[in-house]
């Protein structure tokens, strides 16, 4: 295959930057992998996260991707400084982009974040806007619910819109006019969230600002594919794939094959 963009998340989730990168740079071969058996990685110990994803970084790098992309906001806050010790090749988080984003965006100068328990506790995003932006505001709520819904599939019922509403009704609070989806699962439940916080809050989608650097730092290399060339995509996850293929082809618009990964204490069968 063409060198690849090799994208990880803790499940699902990384999927809504795939479908960023497949608009973005129709020309570029992807092989992805989702920790479907041991997500969320939310509320895990950071010690844990880490090495888990210096184990999927590990897999990945037999395919000699031209580029990691850790899709996953817990694994950036917690581990990208490792993750980038440990390859030669560009690695990208999804912090950065949304923080510059979010930034572009505001009007007022108060910007709300929502993520997992570990991504809100780490103070990656609170860091990268104050860097940007040292007079900004920021309000961060971790919202651990949302997760298990989308890597279940039930992001679009009944369930899924009253445990938005549950989860947000504190941000709701502050005079916020921009707010960033600081986990790559929360764009599957873009709508409830946005029917949540109203429209004069803007959504921060970090996957469609993370696929925009993935562009711009391929061109700047050269190693940008055309967008006329025939991609190549590969899908992994360490849980059982059957849920997994059925959101992916729903969200992606496309039947994938998706191949499991047996880790050792980790034994589904393809289903």
């Amino acid at each position: 295959m063409q060198q690849a963009i090799a994208i990880l998340d803790s499940g699902v989730g990384g999927l809504t930057v795939v479908k960023e990168v497949m608009r973005q740079m129709p020309g570029e071969s992807i092989v992805y992998f989702g920790d479907t058996a041991r997500a969320p990685y939310g509320a895990r110990p950071p010690e844990e996260v880490v090495r888990f994803t210096e184990e999927i970084v590990q897999y990945l790098t037999q395919f000699k991707p031209k580029m990691i992309v850790i899709a996953c906001n817990t694994a950036t806050a917690l581990a990208i400084d490792r993750i980038r010790d440990m390859v030669d090749i560009p690695v990208v988080g999804v912090i950065e982009p949304g923080a510059r984003a979010a930034i572009r965006t505001s009007k007022n100068g108060f910007i709300g974040v929502i993520g997992t328990d570990n991504t809100i506790r780490s103070g990656a995003y609170r860091r990268a806007l104050q860097n940007l932006s040292p007079d900004v505001r920021v309000a961060s709520l971790a919202c651990p619910r949302l997760v298990p819904l989308v890597e279940r599939g039930d992001y679009r019922s009944g369930l899924a819109k009253q445990t938005v509403e549950e989860s947000l009704a504190p941000m709701l609070h502050y005079p916020i006019d921009c707010l960033i989806l600081g986990c790559t699962h929360y764009p599957f439940l873009a709508e409830a969230i946005s029917e949540t916080v109203g429209p004069g809050v803007a959504l921060i989608n970090s996957a469609e600002e993370t696929a925009k650097e993935i562009r711009d730092i391929l061109s700047f290399r050269g190693g940008l594919s055309s967008p006329d060339r025939l991609p190549v995509h590969y899908f992994y996850c360490s849980g059982r794939p059957s849920t997994f293929r059925r959101i992916a082809k729903e969200w992606l618009g496309r039947q994938i094959r998706v191949s499991p990964v047996v880790w050792q204490l980790t034994r589904f069968a393809d289903d």
